[in-house]
C-alpha cells in the first residue's frame, strides 16, 4: 500500500459517503486475517498499526513485562525489554515488529478486495434503500437469467436482482433471458448482508397500479377501485365506484375508444378484464359481478354471505364460465358464496317463480 491509496479512502468518503473510520477498521481486520494466513501465527497478542501518511502498515507482537516470566507467549522479563528499548519498566507493554518482508503484497492485495466490497456493499445499502419505498409499485426490468423454474431480473437498471417465483409467472408466458418485463414488486428482504425483491406478474396489485397509472381520475380519488379478483394470463374482474356522480366510472377506465383499458390488456399479455360498477346492495353487486351474464334474480341465504343466482336457461354457462372461472371470479371479488341455477332449474325446486323483467339486474 502506498500513500495513494490512503488518500483514495479519503476520495471514498467523499463521493460514496463511505467513513475512513468504518473503511480503515474493516480494513485492519481483513489485514489481520491476511497475516494470520499468511503466516501461521493464530496468536491473540497481535497487533496492527496503519500510517496513512507513510502509507504502511505494521503487525507488532504484544507482550506484559514482568518480574518473573510464566508464560513466553505473553510475558517477557524486565532484562530481555531494556534490550530493545532501555526505558521500559514493569507493566509496560512491549512491543515487537514481526511484519513478514513480503506482506506489502499482500496488505496490496486485500486493501483493494476489501474496498471494491465495500463499495458494493454501499451501493448494494443505497439500491435497498430506495427499493424500501418501492414495495406496492410496478417497475419495468430485464432477464437475467432462469434457474430452476426461478426468474431472475434486474430491476430499472439498479444494482438489486429480483426473482420472480413461479406461482408469480403467468402460465401463459414465455420467458427469455433479455426480455423486457413490468413486474409488480411484491416485497423487499432485507438483512445485514442480502437483499431479495420478489416481483410478481399474477399479483392482483399489477392490475391495480396499471389502472392507477392509466386512469387520471383513480390517481385523483375521483374513482376508487373497490376490489379486483384475477386468474392471471387469463381474466381479471375489477370493481369500481365513482365518487362523483358526474363521473362514469366504467367510461373513464375504459376511455375514448377502449383506449385506457386496452392499453393494461396489451401490458398484460392479453388478458380479459371485465370493469364491473361496485354497489353498496351486495345483491346487486352480485349480479353485476357476474356479467357478462343476465341474472334475473339474486336472493341471499339470512346470516351468512351465501348468494343463490338464478339465470336464463341459455346463459348457464356464460355465468358460471369455463371450468367455473366466471362464478369463481364473481364470487372471490364480492366476498360471497355464489350458486348459479338456471331458471328452469330454479323454478323446478321452487326458488324461481315470477316472470323476468328489463328492470332485473340488467347491465
Amino acid at each position: 500500500m502506498n500513500k495513494e491509496f490512503f488518500l483514495a479512502i479519503e476520495e471514498l468518503e467523499r463521493e460514496k459517503g463511505i467513513s475512513q473510520e468504518v473503511l480503515l477498521a474493516t480494513l485492519q481486520n481483513a489485514l489481520m486475517i491476511a497475516y494470520k494466513k499468511s503466516t501461521g501465527n493464530t496468536a491473540d497478542n497481535v497487533k496492527i498499526k496503519m500510517n496513512p501518511e507513510k502509507g504502511n502498515v505494521k503487525f507488532y507482537a504484544t507482550k506484559q513485562i514482568v518480574a518473573e516470566v510464566q508464560d513466553a507467549e505473553r510475558e517477557i522479563s524486565l532484562v530481555d525489554a531494556k534490550t530493545y528499548k532501555k526505558s521500559y519498566k514493569l507493566g509496560d507493554t512491549f512491543e515487537l515488529e514481526i511484519t513478514p518482508k513480503d506482506f506489502g503484497r499482500i496488505a496490496a492485495q486485500t486493501a483493494k478486495q476489501v474496498v471494491l466490497q465495500k463499495i458494493r456493499e454501499v451501493e448494494r445499502d443505497n439500491s435497498i434503500a430506495e427499493f424500501e419505498d418501492k414495495e406496492d409499485e410496478i417497475q419495468t426490468c430485464k432477464i437475467r437469467r432462469i434457474e430452476d423454474k426461478n426468474v431472475y431480473v434486474e430491476i430499472g437498471g439498479s444494482q438489486l436482482e429480483g426473482v420472480m417465483l413461479p406461482q408469480d409467472q403467468i402460465p401463459t408466458e414465455k420467458y427469455m433471458v433479455n426480455d423486457t418485463l413490468l413486474v409488480y414488486v411484491k416485497k423487499v428482504k432485507t438483512s445485514t448482508k442480502t437483499a431479495q425483491v420478489l416481483v410478481s406478474r399474477t399479483a392482483p396489485g399489477l392490475v391495480k397500479r396499471l389502472f392507477e397509472n392509466e386512469v387520471p381520475e383513480i390517481k385523483q380519488g375521483i374513482v376508487e377501485i373497490k376490489s379486483i379478483a384475477r386468474e392471471a394470463g387469463q381474466r381479471t374482474k375489477i370493481a369500481i365506484h365513482s365518487n362523483d356522480p358526474n363521473v362514469d366510472a366504467v367510461g373513464a377506465c375504459v376511455g375514448a375508444r377502449g383506449m385506457r383499458v386496452n392499453a393494461i390488456v396489451n401490458a398484460l399479455g392479453g388478458e380479459k378484464i371485465d370493469i364491473i360498477l361496485w354497489s353498496e346492495d351486495p345483491l346487486e353487486y352480485i349480479a353485476k359481478a357476474l356479467s357478462p351474464a343476465k341474472v334475473l334474480q339474486v336472493t341471499a341465504l339470512e346470516g351468512e354471505k351465501v348468494a343463490h343466482v338464478v339465470v336464463p336457461d341459455d346463459k348457464l354457462s356464460l355465468a358460471i364460465g369455463k371450468e367455473g372461472q366466471n362464478a369463481r371470479l364473481s364470487a372471490r371479488l364480492t366476498g360471497w358464496k355464489i350458486d348459479v341455477k338456471s331458471e328452469s332449474k330454479a323454478t323446478q325446486d321452487g326458488e324461481y317463480n315470477q316472470t323476468p323483467s328489463e328492470e332485473d339486474f340488467d347491465d
